[in-house]
């Protein structure tokens, strides 16, 4: 018992083993499913950390180059955030939020969506600098298309991460506690059971050789008292036959009286 807790406190019965014996299969089950779910989710977590981490550094150059188009923009058209500002309206690029399910686990996915519509502010630099704002335009709007598949990935690793750790200390409790709990409680049910039908096996041999030894005393006691019987019956007879010798003969001829008889 050591190593597994205390044992459960259960009546060794046939009933109480029978529903152990269920709850072990149940707790076999429910590990064996548990431990296919971790390794499904583990195995998702190691291909979207392998995609974080490409994320990550495609996030780090676009970014530089997106630095980099923002500066030629300011030394060729100067500052043109107050003209931007100006010429948009609308949002052109939204981000949508959908649902993946790895099994049983709802993980969010952003999604990017450009939209056709709407001020691109295609008048702003018309004077100067045009071709670079159109190429810092398409830079950024590349940059945030990876943030956003990096935010994806970033929750869904946080994610998977929580349940990963929860999963395997359920799959740890049932292998490491509760199947050997059961087991042992089992065990123990069975050593009492198998106890229990000794002591009744030895009960009945016990009570078998009894009624047999009553059995034999009372037939003894009834042969004795036949041979008593017989004995006493025996000389009786003998007796009434010497007597019958001695004066019988008149009584054989029915000359005895009956002083009883009143004709």
């Amino acid at each position: 018992m050591s190593g597994t807790g205390p044992r459960e406190a259960v009546f060794p019965t046939r009933m109480n083993l029978t529903l152990t014996k269920g709850r072990l299969k149940g707790a076999q089950t429910g590990h064996s499913l548990l431990a296919k779910k971790r390794d499904a989710l583990t195995t998702r977590f190691r291909q979207i950390l392998k995609k974080v981490d490409e994320a990550k550094r495609l996030m780090g150059r676009v970014l530089q180059l997106a630095s980099f188009s923002l500066a030629e923009v300011t030394y060729t058209a100067g500052d043109i955030g107050y003209q931007v500002q100006e010429s948009v309206k609308r949002a052109s690029y939204t981000v949508e939020a959908r649902q993946e399910n790895v099994s049983g686990v709802v993980l969010p996915t952003f999604e990017s969506v450009r939209s056709k519509e709407g001020n691109d502010f295609n008048l702003t630099g018309l004077s100067r600098g045009g071709q670079q704002i159109q190429k810092c335009r398409d830079t950024y709007v590349k940059a945030v298309g990876t943030l956003v598949e990096l935010a994806s990935l970033q929750t869904a690793f946080t994610i998977l991460d929580e349940v990963i750790r929860a999963t395997n200390r359920r799959v740890n409790a049932i292998e490491h506690v509760i199947i050997p709990r059961l087991d042992n409680t089992i065990k123990y049910i069975n050593s009492e059971l198998d106890e229990m039908d000794r002591e009744e096996f030895f009960r009945l041999k016990k009570v078998q050789g009894k009624k047999k030894r009553d059995a034999e005393r009372v037939l003894n006691e009834r042969k004795e008292k036949n041979d008593a019987h017989e004995q006493s019956g025996g000389s009786v007879h003998r007796d009434e036959g010497i007597g019958g010798g001695a004066g019988g003969g008149d009584d054989m001829l029915g000359q005895g009286k009956d002083e009883d008889v009143i004709f």
